[in-house]
């Protein structure tokens, strides 16, 4: 029995062992079956996030919200950059901005804000267009364009494309959906590859990075930019944007060239046979005009006389003359000619208002033209000072209309300029040099009559100054440089006051005080100082030293000659250093402009073509 009870209990342990291990199977497989379904989602999570990392962006982005541009505009597209400037869409017509058009196509269009009139200028024509109009006036005849030329919209003036397209040599085409322009200035060789594979251009070098577009295999692509893996392009309809290097294939250089289908026109200028010598001969009134024999007695050399003539006499462009038929018909006897000067500042004229409305001009220009024809006047001479910088483009525009005239009358035009400075930029040198005939450097007044420090009138390196940055914008074929036949005394004593001297007045002032000057190497003068009714007293020489400094210094640019301000006020000894300049400085001046460019001094600029149709012997 006892054995029977412990095989019992055997038999019963070895089902509870097996039981045991049976649960205890059971027990894992849960835990295993956790395990794998947490093997499984973190596989998954790696998996998803495996494939956001290196999976491709689909998402696209608005190309108008690329461009920045409404359902009314079109984006413009220089080259190879998006340009702030946005072109105006009317009735399927597109429009640019005036601005745009001035400094990127042509700068001779103009807008009149007064008479709401769009002007266009060539060397002989003007263009006049209203408005909202497809018709517009050249030499008097009404001409038609397709489209309306122009258009405002919130006070800002928009030119159509077509017309405008007629004077620039500008690669042109136009893109829809969203309507976009690309432009190329000037030709170009660039890098054109072709596409490999579909792919898409994105917003920036990334498979994260928005899509722009899409481009198929075969498609060409400018390249602009070729980094590690992702390059910059363009495609061939102007989207910018980023593709891979592994998708770009067949690199290689492309010619961009423009199609030559515009020119430019010549803008002739008068140019004498010989080197300008020019004094202006200040008359404020009619029986002054007798003077000029007595004055031009002890003279030599001069070629061309400039009376004070013409002053301004309203704000709608008309003027006072005092010209005398007498005179011209003597400084002609002389072998002189006259270049009649007019100023606006003998009257208490708004010359702002005067320049910027097209009516006021073409009545200026007109009475100049008809005064200076009916005295057989052989030039112009303009002399506008203290022009205020709103007038400035008003002012240029300006000379371009008189020059128009001028050419087609065989009259000379020049004008007067300050020395330049960032004050005066405003004045427009480089546009002036390419319509008028003669630059004129008003080579002084460094110091002048309000001046809140003592100085000299035109010391040596403000001369050279005033040469130099004139020529950064004028040709030295066409620059005179006028020098001063006068000096300030200067007195200090609370505070700082001037008095103006003939070069002898100069000369007895120091005198009468016992002084001697001394030279000044750095003025290039010589420079007295003393001290009397217990003030201090200063002054700069203009002398027949100085002057020779100032003509040797000017020897060097090749200029088209000098003038001086003003007869009467120099000594006799003047003009032998004047003539001795013009004899030695001058063999071969006649020169076409690109020549002139390439002397010492030339402006660094597109050449100005220079063609005489007017020469004296």
């Amino acid at each position: 029995m006892a054995k029977e009870k412990m095989d019992k209990d055997l038999f019963e342990d070895d089902i509870f062992d097996e039981e045991f291990e049976r649960g205890n199977r059971k027990g894992w497989i849960p835990v295993l079956i956790a395990i794998l379904l947490i093997l499984i989602v973190g596989g998954a999570t790696v998996g998803v996030k495996l494939y956001d990392k290196y999976s491709y962006s689909k998402e696209q982005m608005d190309l108008s919200e690329y461009y920045s541009i409404t359902q009314e505009q079109a984006a413009l597209i220089v080259g190879d950059e998006v340009v702030a400037d946005k072109a105006l869409q009317r009735e399927g017509n597109y429009y640019l901005p005036l601005t745009f058009v001035q400094q990127n196509l042509n700068d001779k269009f103009y807008y009149d804000r007064h008479e709401k009139l769009l002007l266009f200028t060539t060397p002989t024509q003007l263009y006049e267009i209203p408005v909202n109009s497809a018709s517009y006036v050249i030499a008097g005849e009404t001409k038609e364009h397709a489209k309306p030329i122009w258009v405002q919209q919130d006070e800002v003036p928009y030119v159509e494309l077509d017309f405008v397209l007629q004077f620039a040599d500008v690669l042109c085409s136009v893109y829809e959906q969203p309507a976009r322009i690309q432009m190329y200035l000037e030709a170009k060789t660039g890098q054109m590859a072709t596409i490999s594979k579909d792919t898409a251009v994105r917003y920036q070098g990334g498979i994260k990075s928005d899509i722009l577009c899409d481009v198929k295999k075969g498609d060409l692509v400018y390249v602009l930019d070729e980094m590690e893996t992702w390059s910059k392009v363009k495609t061939s309809d102007a989207v910018i944007g980023y593709v891979e290097n592994k998708r770009l294939g067949d690199v290689r250089d492309e010619q961009i060239a423009l199609p030559g289908t515009y020119v430019a026109p010549v803008y002739t200028s008068i140019v004498k046979e010989y080197p300008i010598n020019l004094v202006w001969h200040q008359v404020t009134n009619a029986t002054a005009n007798a003077g000029v024999e007595e004055l031009l007695a002890s003279t030599k050399g001069i070629t061309t006389i400039s009376p004070t003539w013409f002053f301004l006499s309203d704000n709608s462009g008309n003027f006072d003359s005092i010209a005398d038929q007498s005179y011209v018909d003597s400084m002609h006897a002389k072998g002189m000619e006259v270049w009649a000067l007019i100023d606006n500042f003998t009257n208490e004229v708004d010359i702002a208002q005067i320049l910027a409305t097209t009516t006021n001009r073409k009545t200026l220009v007109n009475n100049l033209i008809q005064t200076t024809l009916s005295y057989q006047i052989d030039g112009i001479n303009i002399d506008f000072e203290e022009v205020p910088q709103e007038a400035g483009e008003d002012y240029v525009q300006f000379l371009r209309e008189l020059s128009i005239s001028c050419r087609q009358n065989g009259i000379v035009l020049s004008v007067d300029n300050y020395v330049p400075t960032e004050y005066t930029a405003h004045y427009g040198r480089a546009a002036q040099g390419e319509v008028v005939d003669y630059f004129i450097i008003m080579g002084y007044d460094e110091h002048y009559g309000g001046s809140q420090q003592a100085g000299s009138v035109a010391s040596y390196n403000y001369v050279k100054a005033g040469i130099e940055n004139t020529l950064k914008d004028v040709p030295a074929s066409k620059v005179i440089n006028a020098v001063p036949f006068y000096t300030r005394l200067w007195k200090i004593a609370d505070g700082v006051s001037s008095e103006a001297f003939t070069m002898s007045g100069a000369d007895n002032v120091l005198a009468q005080n016992g002084v001697t000057a001394t030279w000044d190497d750095e003025t290039q003068q010589n420079f007295a100082e003393f001290e009397a009714d217990g003030a201090k007293y200063q002054i700069w020489l203009e002398d027949m030293e100085s002057m020779t400094a100032k003509l040797s210094l000017m020897s060097g640019y090749r200029l088209a000659g000098v003038a001086a301000w003003k007869l009467g006020l120099e000594k006799a000894e003047i003009w032998d250093a004047i003539e001795a300049y013009l004899a030695t400085a001058f063999a071969g001046v006649q020169e076409t402009g690109e020549a002139a460019l390439e002397e010492e001094g030339g402006a660094q600029q597109d050449p100005v073509e220079i063609q005489v149709i007017e020469t004296d012997e």
